[in-house]
């Protein structure tokens, strides 16, 4: 879905404060309320925003060890391997990939000695043949999408312009 300008700084403003309401959003961006709900309700129908739910932070709930689990499984086996990881909580994410392996996940653990219990549990599965796990030391950049949905508002006439500017400069 295309967005533009209005759409994105609506979305900033619902990442920045996701209580506010849509009238105080329609006063922050100088349109009407109906403008505002048009758009939240459109962006919403085309799934561009997929929820309003607390951003959850897991070290703050006691599992500060974040892992990323590379799984090589049997072939056939995609359906169940999902099932299963599905039911294990401190599996955040899964997501099937090309490359080494056939699924990503990222996992949580207590500690690094919780990890491994959080391993044995994950790869204690007959559909999983092989995995790799590395530990996340940093987090330089956390998940944003902000500066996609102002990239994704520019449109093409916004990198034109950008590309334009640059040549202007010299660079």
């Amino acid at each position: 879905m295309a967005i533009d300008e209005l759409d994105a700084r609506l979305l900033e403003l619902l990442a920045r404060e996701p209580r506010i309401g849509v009238l105080e959003a329609s006063r922050r961006l100088g349109v009407a309320r109906g403008t505002a709900q048009a758009r939240l309700e459109k962006l919403l129908a085309n799934g561009v925003i997929r929820g309003f739910g607390p951003e959850v932070d897991p070290a703050a709930l006691g599992f500060p060890v974040t892992a990323f689990a590379t799984l090589e499984i049997k072939q056939g086996q995609g359906e169940e391997v999902r099932r299963h990881l599905s039911g294990v909580p401190e599996v955040l994410e899964l997501h099937t990939i090309t490359g080494q392996g056939d699924m990503l996940c990222r996992l949580v653990a207590r500690s690094t000695g919780d990890l491994q219990r959080v391993i044995d549990r994950v790869v204690g599965f007959e559909g999983i043949v092989r995995s790799s796990t590395a530990i996340v030391m940093e987090n330089p950049v956390p998940l944003r999408v902000i500066p996609l949905v102002r990239y994704a508002a520019e449109g093409s006439t916004g990198r034109l312009s950008r590309l334009v500017g640059r040549r202007e400069q010299g660079a």
